[in-house]
C-alpha cells in the first residue's frame, strides 16, 4: 500500500522518514520544497514529491492512489485543512502530529464528511497527545464516573524550530480549558498548582494543550485542564504577557519572535533526545471527591512522536480500519503508550 509522509524535510518529518525505512516501510516522502525532499529521498531509495498545500489541484493529484497520509509539517493551523480537504477527497486516511487545539476540533467537525468518505481522521498521534491521551483514557477506566481531568508532562528538552513557531503564534490567544463540556478560553498563566509528575513536587501552571478537546473526546470528562512545570519567575513573566497580549498577534512582533527561534538550533541532538525522557501525569476527581492518578515515564518527545506516529502508520496498514473522526488512545487502546520504546509502564493509583 503506497502512502505519504509529507513534512519529510522538516526536523519531525526527517526523524520519521528514517525510522520509517528502518521499519521496512516505503513512504513517499513528500513536501512543499523539492530539492531538500528529493535530496533526502535519494539517501533513503523512496520516491519523492513535491507539491503546495495552497493548491488544491496539486493536492488532490498526489494523494490519488495513496492509502494514508502522516502530515508532519506545520504550523497545522495552517496546513491541516487543505490536507484534510484532499483526503477526503481521494479517500486517503489523515493522521498528523499536530497540538493544536483548533485542528482537533476541526478534525471531529469533519466527522460526518470522514465517515461518508470511508476515511479515519486521528490528528495528534505523536506526543500531542498519545501519552496524555492514554493516560486520559486509563484514568477514565480506573474512575469511570470522574468529572475533573487534569493531565500534564514534565520534560527537560529543548524544541524543533516548528514547535517554537507554532507556540509563537499562539500566544495571541492565550491559555484554553475545557469546562462543563465547553472549551473556555482563560489568561496566560490562568491557574498553578504543585504536581508530582514522577520526579519531584514542582510548581505547575496550566497550557493550551490539545487534551483540553481529545481528552473529552476521549473520556466524555467534561472539566479538563492540562499542567507543565514552571519555575515562579516564569509563572510571573508569563502572567504579565496578558497585559500586553493583544500585540503579540502583530505581524511584526510575530516576526520577530518567530526570527529568533529561526537562529536556534533546529532540534534536540540524538543525545539530548536520548538523555531527556519525559513523565507524563493525570488525576481524575469524581463528584464525591475521588481521586485517582496516572504516571508513565515515556522517551524524549520526539522520539515518542516518531514510534508513537509510525506505530499507528503500521496498524492502517495492516487493514480493518475504523473510519470518522477520532483520538489516539480511542484507536490504539489507553495501553498503547506503554508499547513504545523508552515507555516504563502506566502505572494508576
Amino acid at each position: 500500500m503506497s502512502w505519504l509522509l509529507y513534512g519529510a524535510n522538516g526536523y519531525t518529518g526527517e526523524l520519521a522518514a528514517r525510522e520509517a525505512v528502518a521499519r521496512g516501510l516505503r513512504p513517499v516522502l513528500a513536501g512543499r520544497s523539492r530539492e531538500p525532499v528529493e535530496r533526502l529521498a535519494r539517501e533513503l531509495g523512496l520516491e519523492a514529491s513535491a507539491f503546495a498545500l495552497d493548491d488544491a489541484t496539486a493536492v488532490r493529484e498526489a494523494l490519488a492512489g495513496r492509502s494514508l497520509v502522516l502530515h508532519c509539517a506545520g504550523p497545522f493551523s495552517a496546513t491541516a485543512r487543505p490536507m484534510l480537504e484532499g483526503c477526503l477527497a481521494t479517500g486517503a486516511h489523515y493522521l498528523d502530529i499536530t497540538g493544536e487545539i483548533a485542528v482537533f476540533e476541526l478534525a471531529q467537525s469533519l466527522d460526518a464528511r470522514a465517515r461518508a468518505a470511508g476515511v479515519l481522521v486521528c490528528p495528534g498521534v505523536g506526543f500531542d497527545v498519545v501519552p496524555t491521551d492514554c493516560v486520559a483514557a486509563a484514568l477514565k477506566e480506573a474512575l469511570p464516573g470522574a468529572t475533573h481531568l487534569a493531565l500534564g508532562f514534565d520534560g527537560q528538552s529543548s524544541f524543533s524550530r516548528g514547535t517554537g513557531r507554532t507556540m509563537i503564534e499562539g500566544l495571541k490567544d492565550g491559555g484554553c480549558i475545557r469546562r462543563d463540556g465547553r472549551l473556555v478560553r482563560v489568561p496566560l498563566g490562568y491557574r498553578d498548582r504543585r504536581i508530582d509528575f514522577g520526579a519531584g513536587e514542582k510548581l505547575a501552571m496550566t497550557i493550551p494543550w490539545g487534551d483540553v478537546s481529545t481528552a473529552y473526546r476521549t473520556t466524555g470528562i467534561p472539566n479538563v485542564e492540562v499542567y507543565i512545570p514552571m519555575s515562579p519567575r516564569r509563572v510571573r513573566s508569563l502572567r504579565r504577557l496578558n497585559y500586553v497580549r493583544p500585540l503579540l498577534g502583530l505581524g511584526p512582533v510575530q516576526s520577530w519572535l518567530k526570527s529568533r527561534i529561526d537562529r536556534q538550533p533546529p532540534g534536540p541532538d540524538a543525545a539530548q533526545r536520548a538523555r531527556t525522557p519525559t513523565h507524563v501525569w493525570g488525576e481524575a476527581r469524581d463528584a464525591a471527591g475521588t481521586v485517582r492518578t496516572a504516571r508513565i515515564t515515556v522517551a524524549n518527545g520526539y522520539t515518542v512522536t516518531v514510534h508513537a506516529a509510525l506505530g499507528i502508520v503500521e496498524r492502517l496498514l495492516r487493514g480493518d480500519v475504523p473510519t470518522g473522526a477520532t483520538t489516539p488512545a480511542c484507536l490504539m487502546g489507553a495501553r498503547y503508550v506503554e508499547t513504545l520504546p523508552g515507555s516504563g509502564p502506566l502505572v494508576v493509583g
